[in-house]
């Protein structure tokens, strides 16, 4: 499958998941850059990069059709596992302070709060929101 192929589908499904969605271009830099892996399900992704002992989760996206059905559990254990595999001893991620539902999957994946960008997050109405910046150190035994 082409990187051209896979950044549309990502893309189109990035659009579905947030309010302010990555477009196709941005997922194929990404994509072509070194360290940086996606694993893919029909419903979801998640896109991680690895630099040297470190790893971050730089996107997951699962339909709205197809949340509270555990793909977005798997796909962060897998993200987890993967980077722990490759050496990282800690995995990072931001997300919205707003955001419930990610936030409880990632505290219950073991995840914790490590540092907050103000007001980092444009929303639709204008609006802004802080970014919650939160660590996980490998390897970890998942639930």
């Amino acid at each position: 499958m082409s990187v051209v192929a896979t950044a549309s589908r990502m893309a189109a499904l990035h659009a579905a998941a947030f309010p302010a969605p990555w477009d196709a271009p941005a997922f194929e830099a990404l994509l072509n850059q070194p360290g940086v892996l996606v694993f893919e399900q029909a419903e979801g992704f998640i896109l991680i990069r690895l630099v040297a002992d470190e790893a971050e989760i730089l996107t997951l996206a699962v339909h709205p059709a197809a949340r509270r059905r555990g793909l977005g559990a798997r796909l962060v254990h897998l993200a987890v596992s993967t980077a722990a595999d490759l050496g990282a001893t800690r995995l990072f991620l931001e997300v919205a302070d707003d955001n419930t539902a990610a936030r409880g999957l990632y505290d219950r994946t073991g995840f914790a709060e490590a540092g907050r960008r103000p007001a980092y997050y444009a929303r639709p109405d204008g609006s802004r929101r802080d970014a919650l910046i939160m660590a996980l150190t490998l390897p970890v035994t998942l639930p």
